[in-house]
């Protein structure tokens, strides 16, 4: 049997800009293309891209009727299959529009549901999106699923074979969402027995974040030899990422790849992956990834920034958050480094071609040792664990042998020097 290829829909991005939300020029051009761009990445072929400046907004189709009527031409001229709103849309919205347009309509949310839904890898991933399109999909049902228009049917106060369809359907819903909360509270107890795990044995969590696009999958291949996809469209990882980090000298860091974040990312996806961005909330450091080369960066910090807030990294509750200035090779004009201590520190790099990966490097080792002492140890020669014991959980300066066993000095974490003196018992070694 041959294969077909399933023909590509052909889209139309159309760009509703409410008076009352004031967009400035420059801002509104580039959220038309950054919306272009996750079309693209939806897999459809954009045949056009249109802005439609709307003075109030109206509850039935959100634009007045002459621009949707403008809009319902642009779709026959064009011959579109789907016509992509960068908006939120209601589901009556969403139902008008498609009847007036003669084709689907998918709204800002929903289109980033649809990206997540084809990216999605891991048994978790899937979980999420999963969920994450349910409680979408729950307030819908009435433009979604075609065959609940029956519901007309019946008299007087019963609503008919149609409505009881509607709460069935509801309730099938709401049964797969409680089935996938408890299936991804399974997956949380593993990640916080793994993190336990991980503390037991000294390895601090850094966490990888960033507006999408900006370089974060890039750079963290770079610094862990990882073969993370890297790929230039937005939302090329979704799924969480955990890699070793070995540092010079001795010492281990845990470095975790995360989802990029994205202007109005809908609530449904924050809940829904907060199984996974908990690597974030639990780390101990954050390193904020910024594209330097774009224009908009000032404004995607803000976004970053903002969500992250969302999941209740503020004030106290942050761990430090350090900002690689990332794609200089692309922005000369930035210094090599600049650098304010560890709390909004930043270092700027180019991950593609590794220039500042040094100075990134050392300012994360002086991190991991800003808590740790100097130690001198004499150890026998029969007590190897011991002196590899050192080397996993410290970083060795020093290390002469001769008859009588091995000088070492070595930097430990404050909390092992009880350990270390006097003599350690050696259970004190097996992790």
């Amino acid at each position: 049997m041959i294969e077909t290829e399933l023909p590509i829909d052909r889209a139309l991005a159309v760009h509703p800009r409410l008076a009352k939300e004031r967009w400035g020029e420059f801002a509104s051009i580039s959220r038309k293309e950054e919306f272009e761009r996750l079309v693209e990445a939806g897999g459809c072929s954009l045949q056009g891209s249109e802005l439609l400046p709307v003075r109030k907004a109206v509850a039935a189709t959100l634009m007045g009727s002459g621009q949707a009527e403008d809009v319902k031409a642009w779709v026959e001229a064009r011959e579109i299959d789907v016509v992509f709103v960068d908006h939120q849309l209601s589901p009556v919205q969403q139902r008008n529009l498609e009847e007036t347009w003669g084709a689907k309509v998918v709204d800002r949310t929903g289109l980033i549901l649809e990206i997540f839904a084809s990216r999605a890898r891991t048994r978790e991933g899937v979980l999420q999106v999963e969920l994450a399109s349910l409680n979408y999909q729950l307030g819908r049902l009435v433009r979604s699923w075609t065959h609940l228009e029956r519901q007309r049917g019946g008299f007087g106060f019963m609503g008919g074979p149609g409505e009881r369809q509607i709460e069935l359907d509801r309730r099938m819903i709401r049964n797969s969402i409680g089935r996938l909360e408890r299936e991804l509270m399974n997956v949380r107890k593993m990640r916080a027995t793994q993190r336990a795990g991980r503390q037991r044995k000294d390895i601090p969590t850094i966490a990888l974040v960033g507006y999408t696009n900006a370089g974060k999958s890039t750079l963290f291949n770079r610094l862990t030899d990882a073969t993370v996809y890297v790929a230039d469209q937005l939302f090329a990882t979704l799924d969480s990422t955990l890699r070793l980090l070995p540092l010079e000298g001795g010492g281990r860091l845990m470095l975790s790849d995360t989802v990029g974040f994205v202007q109005d990312l809908p609530h449904e996806l924050v809940d829904a992956f907060r199984s996974t961005l908990e690597e974030v909330v639990e780390a101990d450091l954050i390193l904020h990834v910024r594209d330097v080369a774009d224009p908009e960066n000032a404004k995607h910090k803000a976004v970053v920034e903002g969500t992250l807030r969302e999941l209740g990294l503020d004030g106290d509750a942050a761990p430090p958050i350090v900002e690689v200035l990332n794609k200089v090779d692309l922005a000369p004009n930035i210094q090599s480094t600049l650098r304010e201590g560890v709390d909004g520190s930043r270092v700027a790099v180019s991950a593609r071609n590794g220039q500042g990966m040094d100075e990134l490097l050392n300012l994360l080792r002086g991190w991991a040792e800003r808590d740790m002492v100097t130690c001198e140890l004499d150890i026998a020669h029969s007590d190897s664990k011991k002196l590899a014991w050192c080397h996993q959980v410290g970083r060795v300066l020093e290390q002469q042998a001769d008859e009588t066993g091995t000088r070492v000095k070595v930097i430990l974490p404050r909390r092992h020097a009880d350990k270390v003196n006097p003599q350690p018992d050696e259970d004190d070694f097996d992790d």
